[in-house]
């Protein structure tokens, strides 16, 4: 027989925070309880916390209708980028997420956060990078990041 907590803080490989749980009552007594990271659900708790994520779903549904048709913009949009590439194709730096948010940002006159873009690793690379901007909830268009290196010389095709 489980018990079930509040979570009120993120417990890695349990849940975030705000989220009801059931959890071995030792767990809960011992651990997550004394450490400040839940507290005994009550039905009052329960109800709040339905409330509270009732409340978070419509909110987000609210930006997604609003950031729909940003999205629509970004998505397929092409970003050309610049560095200066090394042996093997490889650049000497790299292009970030901060560097990708503000091109698009240029590029449609509408501030893009950095952490909005969705990479894992920075590009390192020449050629075309597909990446997710994360703008909110199933708002996540996608843009193609072409890298190339301004000083390469051009190959002429008689």
């Amino acid at each position: 027989m489980g018990m079930k907590i509040i979570l009120t803080s993120d417990v890695p490989k349990l849940g975030s925070a705000g989220t009801v749980q059931d959890v071995a009552p030792g767990y809960a007594r011992n651990y997550l309880i004394p450490q400040g990271f839940a507290a005994v659900a009550t039905r009052g708790a329960i109800k709040q916390v339905e409330e509270r994520q009732a409340a978070e779903a419509k909110r987000v549904a609210k930006q997604e209708d609003e950031l729909r048709g940003l999205a629509e913009r970004i998505s397929g949009l092409r970003l050309e980028m610049h560095a200066r590439v090394g042996e093997q194709g490889r650049l000497f730096g790299s292009i970030t997420s901060a560097d990708i948010a503000e091109q698009l940002s240029a590029q449609l006159g509408e501030e893009i956060d950095r952490r909005k873009i969705d990479l894992d690793e920075p590009i390192r690379t020449v050629g075309d990078h597909e990446v997710v901007v994360r703008l909110v909830g199933r708002q996540t268009p996608k843009v193609i990041v072409a890298v190339s290196d301004p000083d390469a010389p051009v190959a002429v095709v008689e």
